[in-house]
């Protein structure tokens, strides 16, 4: 039997894996569960991942790709004269109340760096991106922090399944920021 040449089959694969992940959770991740979603043969995800973690890396530097593609598209955090502490707000309302199942999913994958140390690089780059994006407006250790309490505050809203208040955040952000603004 002739091989079938299918280009799209790694990517068809972090796609499963993705789906998977968003359907059942990390522990539900195998090869097995990610070949039957991706409609291929089990030794087609062995070939392109030989471990879970392959796996894991791929998902979790796609996610991050398309959420700094994202943010640049919207140009998140760029312009020098806006109020940074209203976009920090108004971006991580968002990112919970748009599609929490996406965050979740997002979130999921980056804390599998806890136990899955091949995850960590690609989730401290997406540290190291998000800081970036922030130093744009202010200092690097202020970027730092910035990022820190975005991931907090979505991370304690997709636990409790609360939404962000955006007032709340905004003036959070700005005491970080060291800006006045109306508290609560």
């Amino acid at each position: 039997m002739a091989r079938r040449y299918d280009p799209d089959r790694r990517q068809r694969i972090i796609d499963a894996a993705i789906r998977v992940v968003g359907e059942r959770g990390i522990a539900g991740l195998g090869h097995r569960a990610v070949a039957a979603e991706a409609d291929v043969p089990l030794g087609s995800t062995t070939y392109h991942f030989a471990t879970l973690d392959d796996l894991l890396v791929a998902a979790l530097a796609q996610c991050n790709e398309a959420y700094f593609r994202e943010a640049e598209e919207r140009a998140l955090f760029s312009g020098p004269d806006g109020d940074l502490a209203a976009e920090l707000a108004r971006f991580a309302e968002e990112a919970v109340a748009r599609d929490r199942p996406r965050a979740q999913l997002e979130y999921e994958l980056y804390l599998a760096a806890l136990r899955h140390e091949a995850v960590r690089p690609v989730a401290a780059d997406w540290v190291d991106r998000m800081s970036g994006l922030l130093a744009r407006r202010t200092d690097p250790v202020t970027a730092r922090a910035l990022a820190a309490l975005v991931d907090g505050m979505c991370l304690q809203a997709l636990l409790t399944g609360r939404d962000i208040d955006r007032e709340e955040a905004r003036a959070i952000f700005a005491r970080v920021i060291g800006t006045s603004g109306p508290t609560r």
